[in-house]
């Protein structure tokens, strides 16, 4: 079988470049790689199609194809449409036909179209339903994150829409999403709690329907082990440990160097919730005690002392941590430093289990969790949010902690509960440990996708093929894009 996976954006090399460095550039490649590579070594052949780009800046994506080394039954297919320079996600929207045009182009030329296509991210779920509607081969959609979850915390009020739809093409994103939903032969979770929740939001009703199970598959991403485990030792190691051991000797006082570590390691965004983890530490002279708060920062290397580089997005997240510090003179206690690539955080990891710390992640809402689970696997116990997806990946509580992101106290407690019993601890590291690698693992997830590719091929699956496809997706480039006019959001919301 031959599978596509329609990822217009982002991009894909054989050495990983910018990943995780770049917005664009996260989680969602790494699951498209990883899915690609297992039904390679399945004996099944993997498309991975995305943008090619001819830019100086950019020269890794500027080959019209490229591959794996060792994974020859992966393709990596770069199409190109608009501009040659590169372009971020939210730009792609008017050229998104013309890249379409070119995959069917591509394939026409080849001879045979793919057994099956899978859409990844809202642009690449539309294009898989142009691509159904030319080739007659169905498509399944993983939407990976949601933009009216997204949109609504941008709207402080009535005016932020037009702005925030103009900047982020939201009315482009969500109407792909919708044909997405209702065109798919089924749409990929992540989680219970992503399709109950996620889904259930009004921009999409009429769309999808969260109580249909036969429009729904919950596959979970895996884990790359060979990365992510106790012990594994990636070319990174010593150079991670040595970059830990400077931010300790820069910014934490030399009687609490040997303490064990609360690590946090999410991008700057309010939903992913920092503020808490720091008033957990301010409001507990026992876990200040205890443990020092290290935090993890994309591309910032110093960002509580000199947070100029951040983004304007980061900016204000960054003062307010850094005025509770101040208030609470948590300096000496806690350090915040950038690491890049996951060998690098697989080796912070294994760090943080060596010294006998946790990781925390108190977002206020978490789809998933990736990160929560490759802490798991290399055997370093969790407290995370009691919100969304990780009640599953910690199996209700049982291979972690959960903990109420709103209450700074309880996130104390729990981080108290690993680190002030050395037995405790070591349940929940072993617990998340076999959890981790039993359930949260690639093979599985590649299988999931086989079974539906199978299923939805034998007619046993199948979308809505009747609901319309909206005109900017048809149009030569570059089409004008289409408008959010009014806007019902969700007050208390997954977000995701």
């Amino acid at each position: 079988m031959r599978v596509a996976f329609l990822n217009p954006q982002g991009n894909f090399d054989p050495h990983n470049s910018y990943l995780a460095s770049h917005p664009d550039f996260g989680g969602q490649l790494v699951y498209v790689r990883e899915v690609a590579r297992l039904l390679g070594q399945m004996g099944h052949h993997a498309d991975i199609l995305t943008r090619r780009v001819t830019d100086p800046d950019w020269p890794e994506f500027e080959a019209p194809t490229d591959a794996y080394p060792g994974h020859e039954n992966v393709r990596i297919l770069r199409i190109p449409c608009g501009p040659e320079r590169f372009l971020p996600k939210e730009d792609l929207w008017p050229y998104l036909g013309e890249w379409v045009e070119g995959v069917a182009r591509h394939y026409r030329e080849e001879g045979s179209w793919p057994d099956f296509w899978t859409g990844h991210y809202a642009d690449g779920g539309l294009a898989a339903a142009l691509l159904e509607e030319a080739s007659g081969v169905p498509f399944t959609f993983t939407g990976h994150s949601l933009g009216a979850w997204k949109l609504d915390p941008l709207l402080k009020d009535e005016d932020d829409l037009p702005a925030a739809d103009a900047r982020y093409n939201f009315g482009a994103r969500i109407r792909a999403e919708r044909v997405a939903m209702a065109r798919s032969a089924a749409i990929v979770a992540n989680s219970e709690a992503e399709r109950r929740e996620q889904y259930d939001h009004p921009a999409y009703r009429g769309a999808v329907d969260v109580r249909d199970d036969g429009r729904f598959v919950v596959i979970p991403p895996g884990v790359n082990l060979d990365i992510f485990d106790p012990d594994a030792r990636g070319e990174q190691e010593e150079e991670t440990r040595e970059s830990i051991q400077a931010a300790h000797e820069r910014d934490i006082d030399p009687e609490r160097r040997d303490l064990p570590a609360v690590i946090a390691w999410s991008r700057l965004d309010p939903k992913k919730n920092h503020l808490a983890l720091v008033e957990a530490f301010a409001g507990s002279d026992e876990l200040r005690g205890q443990a020092n708060l290290v935090m993890i920062t994309r591309g910032l290397d110093d960002p509580l002392r000199e947070p100029g580089g951040a983004s304007e997005e980061e900016r204000p997240i960054l003062n307010a941590l850094i005025s509770a510090v101040d208030r609470s003179d948590l300096w000496g206690g806690i350090s915040a430093f950038g690491l890049s690539g996951q060998t690098a955080l697989a080796a912070l990891y294994r760090w943080g289990a060596d010294t006998g710390g946790v990781f925390c992640l108190p977002a206020e809402y978490e789809p998933f969790g990736m990160t929560v689970v490759e802490a798991m696997a290399v055997g370093l116990p969790v407290v995370v949010t009691q919100n969304g997806g990780p009640q599953e990946t910690t199996d209700g509580g049982q291979a972690g902690l959960l903990a109420d992101p709103r209450d700074p106290e309880d996130i104390a407690a729990k981080l108290l509960r690993l680190l002030s019993d050395r037995e405790t601890w070591k349940a929940y590291a072993d617990r998340a440990l076999e959890r981790s690698h039993d359930l949260y693992n690639w093979r599985r997830t590649a299988e999931g996708y086989l079974r539906l590719a199978e299923e939805a091929r034998r007619g046993e699956r199948g979308g809505d093929l009747s609901f319309p496809i909206p005109d900017f997706a048809r149009q030569p480039a570059p089409a004008e894009l289409p408008r959010l006019d009014n806007w019902e959001p969700q007050p208390e919301h997954p977000a995701g």
